[in-house]
């Protein structure tokens, strides 16, 4: 049977993702990638700092846990194809076609087109467009490294082991948490963690996606949704208005353990609440991974013809680059989704069946 809910956290936290970027191209606390002299808004900055800690964690632990499930009817061959299209296709040849332009922009923005010979201007966007890309590119790894597991794992005893886990145990993992984001952290390109995303991927697939594990979080949703908007209150009131992706913030025992507590609590209460299947919930089940990987270039070209074109009140940049984004973003992903080819390279969809059977008889 289907767990709606794990869909239904997977999209809302791409939603968030979404909004979270517009605070993050706006940010005044000096944070690299952003819109140098935007007009700014600190609480937005503020916002920004309360989701940044957690949402990715949280992502990587859903795709463990949807991981599992996945490999309980493919084979590891079969699983690490569909990968390989899903993922790999998008970040790598889904660069060439639309992710050039969030290279371009960012250069421009940079200063650096004065420095860069016209001929390879284009090669060199494609190359700097990865923005959020970095997401599945990752994703990608640690399919391949969870298959090495499994062929050195072969009777699974590992996923039998973290069955027996108990609530105390769970809320101790925060520890391995914090530990894992001191280690595998690479330079200049803050985003890629691999220590914690890594280990958060492996929590999901052999201790999340146990039952037992599930209804023990669902039992304590109450309490750590409570104890989640207090460590907000206290995280933003700590780390408001400072470089929030700094590794003295994000590999603070405080910053690990704050995450921890806001993903159990979206956990325990998307179980218990979310469970359920909508018209709605069934569209952004299918189109979330879409819009995740179409909504960069979007927003960075709304970004910068507002900054560069228009002298609109701040709230205002921020109010139309959100509504650009998500309108753009859903139209552009409706389209593309429609060309074979560019279904194909861009949002890693494979052709249907009926496709393939028609262009055989075709030819």
């Amino acid at each position: 049977m289907r767990k709606y809910y794990l869909d239904n956290i997977r999209w809302f936290t791409v939603i968030l993702v979404l909004i979270y970027h517009v605070f993050y191209i706006f940010n005044g606390v000096g944070i690299p990638g952003g819109i140098p002299d935007a007009k700014n808004i600190a609480a937005f900055d503020t916002a920004a700092a309360i989701l940044y800690p957690w949402f990715m964690v949280l992502l990587f632990l859903i795709a463990g846990i949807s991981a599992r499930y996945a490999l309980q009817k493919r084979t590891n061959r079969q699983f690490l194809c569909e990968r390989a299209v899903k993922l790999l296709l998008p970040s790598t040849l889904g660069l060439f076609v639309i992710h050039w332009i969030t290279g371009y922009l960012n250069i421009k923005l940079g200063g650096g087109l004065a420095y860069i010979p016209a001929a390879l201007l284009y090669p060199i966007s494609v190359i700097s467009g990865t923005g959020p890309l970095w997401f599945i590119q990752m994703l990608f790894l640690f399919s391949c490294i969870l298959i090495l597991l499994r062929v050195i794992d072969k009777s699974d005893k590992i996923w039998t082991v973290c069955r027996k886990m108990n609530l105390p145990v769970i809320l101790l993992l925060f520890l391995v948490i914090w530990g894992a984001s001191q280690i595998l952290n690479m330079p200049v390109l803050t985003m890629y963690r691999f220590g914690i995303y890594l280990i958060s991927f492996l929590i999901g697939y052999y201790i999340f996606s146990h039952e037992t594990i599930q209804e023990q979080i669902e039992k304590i949703r109450i309490p750590m949704s409570c104890l989640a908007i207090l460590s907000a209150i206290l995280y933003a009131l700590y780390y408001g208005g400072t470089d929030y992706t700094a590794p003295s913030c994000l590999q603070s025992i405080f910053t690990n353990l704050y995450l921890w507590i806001v993903v159990l609590a979206v956990i325990g209460c998307g179980r218990k609440y979310f469970n359920n299947e909508t018209a709605f919930t069934r569209y952004m089940t299918k189109s979330s991974f879409g819009i995740y990987i179409l909504h960069y270039p979007v927003l960075m070209v709304a970004c910068y013809v507002l900054c560069y074109f228009f002298d609109f009140p701040a709230i205002c940049n921020y109010g139309i680059a959100l509504i650009v984004e998500f309108v753009i973003t859903f139209l552009l992903y409706e389209l593309i989704k429609r060309v074979p080819l560019a279904r194909y390279v861009v949002l890693g969809i494979r052709p249907q069946a009926s496709e393939i059977k028609r262009r055989n008889n075709h030819e």
